[in-house]
């Protein structure tokens, strides 16, 4: 194994750690705090600074990684996720909505931070023009497993919540987490991404026309499927549905599993060929029409359970190869002495668009029930189709 494929391995392994813990306490928090009497919409607000301080965090992380170097921000996103968890192990009495959500602002820093710092890592080991297949399969590996793993999260997350309860899992989590921290630190280089020339902070708005039109295009692609996944969806499996925590965390996790396979296997799927803006919009066409289906079905008296893993199912599945190529795309239209600042960039975008899903998910399902989520989920992806259509090839 080569020094190139080593670090690789190693920014893979503390990104799939990460995850982990990402996914669980998503799901422990989704399902405790519901246990707990708190409504959808209560529910919704605890992810507020979660997709807010992403949204900054991307921001200035991009700017800190060129200037400290990936291996530092990936790892201070670790440690503060440690943080974060151990937070959240205090009494009910003092689990108020605020506090909750100062915890999972340090959470959103800690996930944004870790994720901005892996993927702009891959592209600072691929150096050369013929290494572009290489960098698709890469970042295609890299972010399907990562979201398999998230999956097995949220499954982990809901076991052990059943099985230790809920402070008990974060001590578990917290501590696993941490042996990676000091496992990973001393295996990646400390100059990892670091620009030349040490970047203003101006710069970090000072990105190309393609990367301006992806950024866009993702903020409405990643709040289209937070509208209905984050809080409507597991509420609406165990209220209307009749489903245990261990059920609705198990089925999640299964299908976000398979939603990173498919990315995974996307170059494949693609037959190698290179992505490009015609991919994007062509693909969010095709994904809109899924969530207008699943709406349609529900309003017309199918069963809902059918209706829903059905529907479920064919949305990952496009929507997965949407992500794949997407994640792509920024990383081909990023250059090398700027990765850090593009990706963050747009990163800043996605944490945007997630944090305006996060709250329609709780408010449009309260006031509105399931299909009105997936209506309006259809229309951002249509928005998503309209912005990647002045893409040009990478």
């Amino acid at each position: 194994m080569n020094t190139q494929t080593k670090h690789y391995a190693t920014i893979t392994a503390g990104y799939w750690a990460f995850t982990l813990t990402d996914g669980a306490i998503r799901m422990l928090v989704v399902l405790y705090f519901h246990l707990l009497g708190y409504s959808p919409l209560e529910v919704a607000m605890l992810f507020l600074f979660y997709e807010f301080f992403g949204i900054v965090t991307n921001l200035v992380g991009g700017w800190l990684g060129a200037r400290l170097g990936l291996n530092v921000t990936m790892h201070i996103g670790m440690a503060l996720q440690i943080i974060a968890l151990l937070m959240l192990t205090v009494t009910d009495s003092m689990l108020s909505v605020v506090y909750v959500m100062l915890a999972q602002a340090l959470s959103g820093i800690a996930k944004d931070l870790n994720k901005m710092s892996a993927k702009s890592g891959v592209k600072s080991l691929v150096k050369t023009a013929k290494d572009d297949p290489k960098l698709f399969k890469w970042v295609a590996v890299l972010t399907g497993s990562k979201n398999a793993l998230k999956g097995v999260g949220f499954f982990l997350g809901a076991f052990l919540l059943d099985l230790f309860g809920f402070r008990s899992a974060l001590l578990v989590l917290a501590a696993g987490l941490l042996v990676v921290l000091l496992i990973t630190y001393g295996l990646l280089p400390h100059e990892m991404g670091k620009a030349k020339n040490k970047p203003k902070f101006s710069q970090v708005f000072s990105q190309s026309r393609e990367i301006n039109w992806l950024s866009a295009a993702r903020f409405f692609l990643f709040g289209a499927r937070d509208i209905w996944f984050v809080v409507a969806l597991p509420v609406f499996l165990y209220e209307k549905l009749g489903w245990s925590f261990s059920q609705v965390g198990s089925f999640i996790a299964l299908w976000v599993i398979a939603y990173g396979i498919v990315q995974a296997l996307t170059p494949n799927l693609l037959r190698q060929h290179q992505p490009t803006g015609k991919s994007a919009s062509l693909l969010a066409f095709v994904l809109a029409l899924v969530p207008a289906g699943i709406a349609l079905a529900l309003m017309q008296g199918w069963s809902p359970s059918t209706t829903i893993i059905i529907g479920l199912m064919v949305f990952g599945v496009v929507f997965a190869i949407n992500s794949a190529v997407h994640s792509y795309l920024i990383l081909a239209y990023a250059k090398h002495d700027k990765v850090a600042l593009n990706v963050g960039f747009y990163y800043m975008a996605n944490a945007g668009g997630r944090l305006t899903g996060t709250v329609l998910s709780g408010l449009i399902y309260q006031q509105a029930g399931m299909v009105a989520c997936l209506w309006v989920s259809g229309v951002f992806v249509l928005v998503a189709m309209g912005l990647s259509l002045p893409l040009k090839e990478p």
